[in-house]
């Protein structure tokens, strides 16, 4: 339970199947003097644990506050922080469902004689005709959060509910003013919670204490200086803004070169490529990849998808071919594979490239 109302409307829901439902808020980041963004909707701080304790005190079921800053700081703090240092963009919401809010969630739950967790999240759980389970679209495009979800287990899987990925969000919030919970139309939470002011280099300096990559050198494609940066970890793929370069038109980052310190930066053309190629591979509709397969691929949440063929090329990799070039595939972001409404599996992105 995070506070908020889709999490506390899925308690009610399960509650109402006739479900034995234990509240559990997880304490994985912010430590009181850090909740800045508390106030805003945030996810895992001390007013959501505020909020929670009342909707569970509401509902009559149990509560607790789980403690999970260890394996938070290990799998989702510090992969963030290396992910940026290689010039990466990385999704920590991803790794943190993976690895906290289901891997070590459901293993502490289980514990306890819990046989599910379940979350707020609009999504749906199926278990498809070839016995793999796999999450499938919510009922609404705007809300659906499966891209996020690509990379859980089958086993995680077959431990997991979500109730809310039947409703819309207008349904849920329905359902929490009708139940009277205060919770009805707090905000959603937004961005990355561990940094609400949304300074990613900022929280990066600080973390490994000033040991950022130094200033260095914008260029060219073929090496033609053309300015200087801040530090790699203040770009990614597609930025425009926040370049102060003038060259009298718009120019986009096109590659981020750790290994130089240069970050490359081209023309809005330069932005788009037509292949990737992922590792780190996850699946789950289907088992595996044993020839060419036509998917629908997302490469960033807000992506509305694209027609692609997948082919394995190694034990660890696939390369995704696009009908039409895409926009800023971004090297370290999550490309997730769909097979009608089912989510297929998905990869983290390695590189980009043109045919």
């Amino acid at each position: 339970m995070s506070g908020g109302v889709d999490s506390s409307v899925a308690a009610y829901l399960l509650k109402e199947q006739g479900y034995d439902v234990i509240g559990v808020t997880m304490q994985i980041w912010q430590d009181e003097e850090v909740c800045s963004g508390e106030k805003e909707g945030g996810c895992c701080g001390l007013s959501a644990v505020e909020d929670a304790r009342r909707v569970a005190a509401s509902l009559e079921i149990p509560y607790y506050v789980m403690n999970f800053k260890k394996e938070f700081q290990r799998d989702v703090i510090d992969y963030f922080v290396k992910e940026y240092l290689c010039g990466r963009t990385p999704n920590p919401c991803i790794a943190c469902n993976r690895y906290v809010k289901w891997e070590a969630l459901l293993n502490r739950s289980r514990m306890i004689g819990a046989d599910y967790i379940a979350t707020g999240h609009y999504a749906r759980i199926v278990k498809l005709d070839n016995g793999r389970y796999t999450i499938r679209k919510s009922v609404t495009d705007e809300k659906d959060q499966t891209y996020a979800l690509y990379n859980l287990t089958q086993e995680q899987l077959a431990h997991t509910l979500m109730p809310v990925g039947d409703y819309t969000k207008e349904q849920i919030r329905e359902i929490a003013g009708t139940i009277d919970l205060r919770v009805s139309k707090k905000r959603d939470s937004q961005e990355i919670c561990f940094i609400p002011d949304h300074d990613y280099a900022g929280f990066i300096e600080r973390e490994v204490k000033g040991e950022v990559p130094p200033e260095g050198n914008f260029v060219t494609t073929d090496g033609k200086i053309l300015g200087r940066h801040k530090g790699i970890t203040h770009y990614t793929i597609g930025q425009r803004k926040g370049l102060n370069l003038a060259m009298g038109h718009p120019v986009f980052v096109t590659e981020i070169r750790p290994d130089t310190n240069e970050v490359v930066i081209g023309e809005s053309q330069d932005v788009f490529s037509d292949r990737l190629i992922c590792d780190h591979l996850n699946f789950m509709a289907i088992p595996d990849i044993d020839s060419d397969i036509r998917l629908t691929a997302k490469i960033r949440y807000a992506h509305k998808g694209a027609s692609c063929i997948v082919r394995r090329i190694g034990e660890t990799e696939a390369e995704v071919i696009f009908d039409t070039p895409q926009r800023a595939v971004t090297p370290g972001q999550a490309v997730v594979f769909y097979l009608g409404d089912d989510v297929a599996g998905g990869g983290i992105i390695k590189s980009r490239k043109n045919s």
